[in-house]
């Protein structure tokens, strides 16, 4: 584990795992379905990843398209390397859409659609709601 992914709830967020990356639920949920996708190594900078962990995101950028599309089905998909606080390499993935998606009784809108996402206005989610969002999503990449 890094300080990357503790800063985003791992284990408890955790989606799905594969040998060099995790997926977790993302606690601020700009859209939903939004999640983090971080690298298990200590790496700050992209290039500096393992031949190996570049080679594994196209596994893994196809489970998690896969599972989104049947989450929350999705226009388009944001992958955003940001790293201005969190220091290690990682993206937010943040599922695009027209107008609102439903969640246990939870309206999740895309507010920047169809331009840049506002990850700024995000349904913030924490204990028991955020265990059955990660219940939720798992569901989705079995």
């Amino acid at each position: 584990m890094n300080v990357t992914m503790e800063k985003f709830g791992y284990p408890a967020t955790l989606v799905a795992e594969f040998e060099h990356w995790v997926v977790l639920a993302r606690p601020a949920q700009p859209t939903l379905g939004s999640l983090v996708l971080a690298a298990k190594s200590d790496v700050t900078a992209f290039g500096d990843l393992p031949q190996e962990a570049h080679t594994e995101l196209k596994q893994v950028t196809t489970a998690i398209e896969a599972a989104l599309g049947k989450a929350v089905s999705y226009a388009k998909l944001n992958y955003l390397m940001l790293m201005m606080v969190d220091p290690n390499v990682h993206f937010h993935v943040i599922p695009r859409y027209e107008g609102a998606r439903e969640w246990q009784g939870r309206e999740f809108v895309d507010v920047g659609w169809p331009k840049v996402p506002d990850l700024g206005h995000a349904v913030a989610l924490e204990g028991e709601d955020l265990a059955a969002l990660v219940a939720w999503l798992k569901g989705h990449f079995a």
